[in-house]
């Protein structure tokens, strides 16, 4: 499966943003997705996946509260709803894939990768 993830971009403290993650292939729906962050300096970090077995999900505790994680099956893509976006919350974007139905958090557990895109949060 190819992944293509968009929505970033340069927001206030406080601001949404939507990010998208557009998969190729008709076996998105037995896919799980997940969302990753990289900011500048620091590790890549998990943020939500959400399993293709009854849509369960799993949130970092950094963005609970915040952050929703969803995917329409019918358009192969998953989403990132961010919310009440901080400064702290900027880094680059991945949405992964991975075969299993759990969502786990660990990054070496998905085999397919997006591209990434940038969200800056100013302050």
């Amino acid at each position: 499966v190819q992944l293509q993830a968009s929505g970033g971009g340069l927001v206030q403290d406080g601001d949404s943003l939507r990010l998208s993650c557009a998969a190729s292939g008709r076996t998105f729906s037995t896919y799980t997705m997940g969302w990753f962050r990289q900011a500048p300096g620091k590790e890549r970090e998990f943020v939500a996946a959400i399993s293709w077995i009854l849509g369960n999900t799993y949130s970092a505790d950094s963005v609970k509260g915040r952050f929703t994680i969803s995917r329409d099956n019918a358009k192969n893509t998953a989403y990132l709803q961010m919310n009440s976006l901080k400064p702290e919350d900027t880094a680059v974007y991945y949405c992964a894939a991975r075969t299993g139905w759990e969502p786990y958090k660990d990054d070496y557990k998905y085999s397919y990768w997006g591209q990434g895109t940038q969200v800056t949060v100013s302050s």
